[in-house]
């Protein structure tokens, strides 16, 4: 009765036959803690560029100011963004096939608002909404450019130098057709959804409340986003973030369960999540979350089943009724009981 051995298996065949479920389903876990805590989880962080999009946008507009040249002002939006990770830097200079691009000297990215360097001893600098106007050139007509094509759901970026805006520029990424359908998913298992995102907070509107989610934050640099997570910590509890890129790190280390998209993500957003899902659909999330609830019954069913054995043969020794030969089969067969219950998650489909 005093064996220890159905108990002790219970828990590790359970959970090393979740991880294997999981890694058949594209979803790689770094450790059994990320999958246990999973069905905790009350509320999800999300960002938008290569996460609930493509990350693969389009230029849609460009709009010269105060009488510039549209193909001067794309050839040095393109010049500038082509030293420029950033899917829409990428979107900017793959929009630019007109001819080469001008050289580029003192060259440096500002994390969350744009980047800058000097093109013909001009400085000039392209970037969102604050980098505008920390700059002092987002005058009126700038304003009216941002607010029309931000209501539309683009993102805008702004070409100035130092003294004046020299062009409008917007971009257009696609949703990821699993978007919708993860998201309804996620909702149905009552996870409530946050959008956070460096994008202005008009398109972020727009975008959230096209795939449905409950909220949308934008205007987010790294550290508003790790603000943001310890926040929704506070109000909800156990809270999981889903990035892709450098910008997210901090957020998914933060987060109780960083989940980082394996195919489209940055090695600095894989290497800093908890989880990776490797085909860059958001479906994976609702699947773990059940996998996770999965395991999580299997475990108390070999915990209950296991330590029920033991009662009853205790109760039967002390009766007098149980013999030494009950027990020790007993014992063998709830240790098998068990292994094979939790290898029953092997064969978890969906």
């Amino acid at each position: 009765i005093a064996c220890p051995c159905a108990l002790v298996i219970s828990t590790p065949v359970t959970v090393v036959s979740g991880l294997a479920a999981a890694a058949r389903q594209g979803i790689l876990i770094k450790g059994g803690v990320y999958l246990e805590n999973g069905r905790k989880l009350r509320a999800l962080a999300l960002d938008k560029t290569g996460t609930i999009t493509l990350g693969k946008p389009m230029v849609t507009d460009v709009v010269p100011l105060g009488g510039a040249n549209k193909d001067t002002v794309l050839q040095l939006a393109a010049s500038l963004d082509a030293l420029s990770e950033h899917p829409v830097a990428s979107a900017i200079v793959a929009a630019w096939n007109s001819g080469e691009l001008l050289p580029v000297t003192d060259f440096e990215a500002i994390t969350g608002r744009g980047v800058r360097g000097t093109i013909g001893g001009i400085l000039c600098f392209i970037g969102n909404h604050r980098l505008t106007e920390e700059n002092k050139v987002c005058g009126p007509h700038v304003e009216a450019e941002l607010a029309r094509l931000e209501a539309e759901g683009k993102t805008a970026v702004v070409l100035t130098t130092q003294s004046e805006a020299l062009a409008v520029l917007a971009v257009a990424d696609s949703l990821r057709t699993t978007s919708v359908e993860a998201v309804k998913e996620l909702h149905a298992l009552g996870i409530r959804t946050v959008m956070l995102t460096g994008d202005n907070q008009t398109t972020a509107k727009a975008i959230a409340a096209n795939v449905g989610i409950d909220d949308a934050r934008g205007d987010l640099l790294p550290e508003d986003k790790l603000v943001a997570i310890t926040e929704l910590q506070r109000k909800h509890g156990v809270v999981g973030m889903v990035g892709d890129g450098i910008n997210d790190a901090p957020a998914l280390a933060k987060s109780d369960i960083g989940f980082a998209m394996g195919a489209a993500g940055t090695d600095t957003a894989i290497e800093t999540a908890d989880v990776a899902l490797m085909e860059d659909d958001l479906r994976k999330l609702p699947a773990f979350l059940r996998l996770s609830r999965q395991v999580g019954n299997v475990l108390v069913q070999n915990i209950s089943l296991a330590i029920g054995i033991k009662i009853v043969f205790f109760v039967l020794a002390f009766m007098g009724k149980a013999t030494l030969w009950m027990p020790v089969f007993a014992d063998l067969r709830g240790s098998l009981l068990v292994v094979f219950n939790g290898l029953r998650l092997l064969r978890s489909k969906k």
